[in-house]
């Protein structure tokens, strides 16, 4: 399904922008650029906060009468999270619809059920890639999510929450990096601006023959043409995105960390070029969500 698709659950006008909350500032952080994006969007935002019971289940299981007290506080303490990240999200835009969901279940878990049907899932990340949700939590989400997960780092600046500068997509010729492509457009279009597609030329094999590497000028032919061929048609859907095309011999994770500090937004496929199916993150998109300067977003293979 291609992220133009009226189809396509995401695009639907029941779908809400979803941001998990942990009670950490970089969770603080996404729940702002979250509101932003669903008032922009006259969209619905929902907060989430799964409590993970099972967890504390297993941990004080041997002691009955614990059991439930230990139940009881964490709801309450998941309740008053949930009520401040509501209010921080009504002092975005007051006539804001905001939802909010406590849950039982692993943040995780909870977070790629809903992600399934929302318009996006927000997440937040640590200023030193610190992840602000416990353990693997952000990165199961972004690997395993359905649709498009954006990570907001919190990098210590104003540009953390930007609204100016381009949308940047890398592309490196996989599956992953169709999906990538078709949600840079669709976001370079919902927010009026420029969208830089961005190829390092030098993550990839290119060979003339056996044991032969194509010399620099022709690698870069090379590499402008894979560029061209997997933009194609989607500049024809989005007439009103101004793309820019750009091919460097780097390494794709300087190069998109670099191209980072001028973006609002950041697209990455969910695994790279070589990857396969069933792969955690692709190991670009799993460093950049831990320490690009602007907020990621990981799209998804419908």
């Amino acid at each position: 399904m291609s992220a133009s698709s009226p189809d396509n659950p995401h695009h639907l006008a029941s779908a809400a922008v979803v941001v998990g909350i942990d009670g950490s500032e970089a969770s603080d952080l996404a729940v702002c650029w979250a509101a932003e994006t669903a008032a922009q969007r006259g969209r619905r935002l929902l907060i989430v906060h799964g409590l993970d019971l099972a967890a504390s289940q297993a941990i004080f299981g041997m002691y009955d009468l614990v059991v439930p007290a230990v139940a009881q506080r964490l709801r309450e303490e998941g309740a008053d999270r949930l009520a401040c990240a509501a209010r921080s999200a009504h002092q975005v835009d007051p006539e804001l619809r905001v939802d909010t969901e406590l849950s039982p279940a692993h943040p995780a878990t909870l977070l790629i059920e809903r992600s399934a049907s929302a318009h996006l899932v927000a997440l937040g990340a640590g200023e030193s890639g610190e992840l602000a949700h416990i353990g693997s939590t952000l990165l199961a989400v972004t690997a395993h999510g359905h649709g498009e997960i954006v990570v907001v780092r919190d990098t210590g600046s104003e540009q953390r929450t930007r609204t100016d500068g381009p949308v940047v997509v890398g592309v490196d010729g996989s599956p992953a990096a169709e999906a990538a492509i078709g949600a840079a457009f669709a976001e370079a279009d919902l927010r009026g601006t420029s969208l830089v597609a961005v190829h390092a030329a030098a993550g990839f094999a290119f060979h003339a023959g056996a044991g032969e590497f194509l010399p620099a000028r022709e690698l870069e032919t090379a590499a402008q043409l894979l560029l061209a061929e997997q933009l194609a048609g989607w500049q024809e859907k989005y007439p009103a995105v101004e793309v820019t095309r750009e091919v460097f011999v780097a390494r794709p994770l300087n190069l998109l960390t670099a191209r980072s500090r001028s973006a609002q937004l950041l697209v990455v496929g969910s695994r790279g070029r070589g990857g396969f199916r069933g792969m955690l993150l692709g190991s670009v998109s799993n460093a950049l969500v831990q320490h690009a300067h602007c907020p990621v977003m990981v799209a998804h293979e419908s």
